[in-house]
């Protein structure tokens, strides 16, 4: 690694409008596609046709309060709070087991209830876990090629976070968090021999984990031939695939679609990329496309721009999170990959994904005071 593991910046006054415009347009767009996608459904399930329009809404004001916030801290304090961070989430995600705040929901046990409030703690671990490994994997960036001191430790509680998210029966997050996790060792310049022992040594326990629940493997089986069950587990496959060739190049027309009136499950989540491709066409695919790889490159920017270890770290695995949660979900829809079940950052229905998601960019913001002062100076 450079020098930029070695200095830290404690503050800035600098604001990245670019990368605040940006989200800007992922988030309006977003909570408009979703109130496109949701209405039947809401009106159906909860006699509400703005159900989850209005409590998205909610998410996105306490979010950006809080993004707003976070993105104020001087990055220091934000390092000092990591432990009580990871510690907290992990209090949360064993709070789901607890009968008296978590239930299961469709033989999942993910989410926190409290009243008419509910919040599922994996999609904060993601944060934690982010924040945990920069820290860590920046503090021992002179001694990163020892195994046992250097990346055995956070390799353990980042398997721990993932196997308690794993019992909830959340298979898709545990594994999104592992692959997170492997990214940000790579990137910190951990030895490629570790990432190959890992890789052969993990890959069964993988398949046994892929192949010991039954919905996993029908799952698997209607991504490889979703003809062989097309009224079963192959129907959300066909459904969001037709929608997106239904929109052809130009699209349907906003809030015109039909498949999200009962033909395509999970239409307003899982799915909601679908709807857009429908009422939006291919244009309105390839510019939210576009809208996300601009979100990414001024994420990359920014952390290259850092001049400190845990800057650089954060920034880059943030940015690293949100394109690849939506670049799998894009890919789901299109057919490309099995359902996950990780939803569209700014777009699908999910009070704790988009209040997470926004609190991630708020760090973001925050830390893109460097590349803004570089840009400012280069003037």
């Amino acid at each position: 690694m450079s020098d930029r593991f070695t200095v830290e910046r404690v503050g800035q006054s600098s604001t990245d409008y670019i990368l605040l415009g940006i989200l800007f347009v992922l988030v309006g767009i977003g909570i408009s596609v979703l109130f496109s996608s949701s209405y039947f459904y809401g009106s159906k399930r909860f006699g509400d046709p703005q159900y989850f329009f209005h409590n998205q809404l909610i998410y996105i004001a306490v979010g950006t309060a809080l993004g707003s916030l976070v993105s104020r801290f001087p990055i220091s304090f934000i390092r000092k709070m990591v432990p009580g961070l990871l510690l907290f989430s992990l209090v949360l995600l064993l709070l789901t087991f607890v009968p008296v705040v978590g239930r299961p929901v469709l033989g999942a046990r993910r989410w926190i209830f409290l009243g008419s409030f509910s919040f599922q703690p994996s999609e904060f671990a993601k944060l934690s876990v982010i924040l945990y490994l920069a820290s860590i994997l920046s503090k021992k960036e002179e001694r990163i090629d020892d195994l046992v001191n250097s990346v055995v430790p956070p390799l353990i509680i980042t398997i721990l976070i993932a196997a308690v998210i794993y019992i909830q029966n959340d298979f898709s997050t545990a594994i999104f968090i592992l692959f997170l996790s492997l990214v940000m060792f790579f990137i910190a310049k951990i030895r490629l021999v570790y990432f190959i022992f890992l890789g052969v040594a993990s890959l069964p326990l993988a398949i046994i984990l892929l192949f010991t629940r039954e919905h996993r493997v029908k799952r698997l089986m209607a991504f490889l031939d979703p003809e062989l069950d097309p009224s079963g587990t192959g129907y959300q496959v066909l459904a969001s695939q037709n929608a997106l060739m239904n929109g052809g190049f130009w699209g349907v027309g906003l809030g015109q679609g039909t498949k999200k009136l009962g033909g395509l499950p999970e239409a307003h989540s899982d799915f909601v990329f679908a709807v857009l491709g429908e009422e939006a066409g291919f244009l309105g695919v390839l510019f939210i496309c576009a809208l996300f790889i601009l979100f990414a490159l001024r994420g990359y920017m920014i952390a290259f721009h850092r001049k400190d270890g845990f800057g650089f770290l954060l920034a880059f695995g943030i940015t690293t999170s949100i394109l690849f949660q939506a670049l799998f979900n894009m890919a789901v829809v299109a057919g490309i990959i099995p359902a996950t079940g990780i939803p569209l950052p700014f777009f699908s229905a999910g009070g704790s994904s988009i209040l997470v998601t926004l609190i991630m960019c708020g760090i973001l913001v925050n830390l893109g005071g460097d590349l803004v002062g570089t840009e400012v100076s280069a003037r």
